[in-house]
């Protein structure tokens, strides 16, 4: 309830993205398995937000080259598109085969719930765990 509240005040701001900020947005994030629109870099994050989110996908072996990550901070546009286009008035933003999951609260809960390492292995990111049988 609280992430359509979140939603819908975003949507009260909308600058309304052009058809080409959206295109880009778009293919970007469906180039790649596991897109991360963050702070900073993976091996520099600029905040604590964007560190823990790659951390957490740190966690989870989640291989380089099925991911990649855009640095907000480099730029502007892209900084306030991608909040438009996901609807989401955070940074970071992950994306999955295409699909947003969330900001940084999202993927710690669902880090802790076991759901992000069962995305994860549905979308073919990361190998499925086998549970033992013992």
């Amino acid at each position: 309830m609280w992430r359509a509240a979140i939603r819908s005040s975003v949507l009260g701001c909308r600058r309304f993205l052009s058809q080409e900020v959206r295109s880009k947005i778009q293919a970007a994030i469906t180039e790649t398995p596991v897109v991360l629109f963050m702070k900073g870099t993976p091996d520099y994050p600029q905040c604590g937000f964007s560190r823990a989110a790659i951390q957490v996908l740190d966690l989870h072996n989640v291989p380089a080259e099925k991911m990649k990550t855009f640095d907000v901070l480099e730029d502007q546009e892209l900084r306030n598109a991608i909040k438009e286009f996901s609807e989401w008035p955070t940074i970071p933003q992950l994306y999955v085969k295409g699909e947003f999951v969330g900001g940084c609260d999202i993927l710690l809960s669902m880090h802790q719930s076991g759901e992000l390492e069962k995305l994860l292995a549905e979308n073919e990111v990361i190998l499925k765990v086998e549970e033992s049988t013992s």
